[in-house]
């Protein structure tokens, strides 16, 4: 169990992800040192590998989603229970199409006023193309 009060979210994803970038950082900072183009492009491709990376440790469990987690989840070792059905806020489950859950409002077009008569124009104007 973690010693710490405080969920700060350290998680696998998060010390990995944080890791590769560390490299792609220090890669990208010797080719501005060395005016080498080759160094600098090869820094920002392991920085957008550790976001990768991240996102794909955080999709299969070892990240964690917005907001506090169960207290028995604080460790950075624990696997985030959440994480196969997505979480309902996380940019990361949307962009890998999780986290859409009942509670999501899924737009719909206004309804008529019963004061307005449909009119035979306006219910084929779809068909009429």
């Amino acid at each position: 169990m973690s010693t710490h009060q405080y969920d700060h979210g350290h998680t696998v994803a998060g010390w990995v992800g944080f890791g590769i970038a560390t490299v792609g950082a220090g890669v990208a900072g010797l080719g501005v040192c060395t005016v080498s183009g080759v160094l600098i492009a090869g820094g920002v491709a392991i920085g957008v590998v550790s976001l990768l990376v991240t996102w794909a440790l955080h999709l299969v469990g070892w990240g964690k989603g917005p907001g506090l987690r169960p207290r028995a989840e604080w460790g950075w070792r624990v696997r985030d229970s959440a994480a196969p059905g997505g979480h309902a806020e996380c940019l990361a489950c949307r962009l890998a199409g999780r986290g859409r859950g009942a509670s999501e409002v899924v737009p719909v077009m206004p309804a008529q006023r019963e004061s307005e008569p449909e009119t035979v124009a306006a219910a084929g104007a779809d068909s009429v193309r």
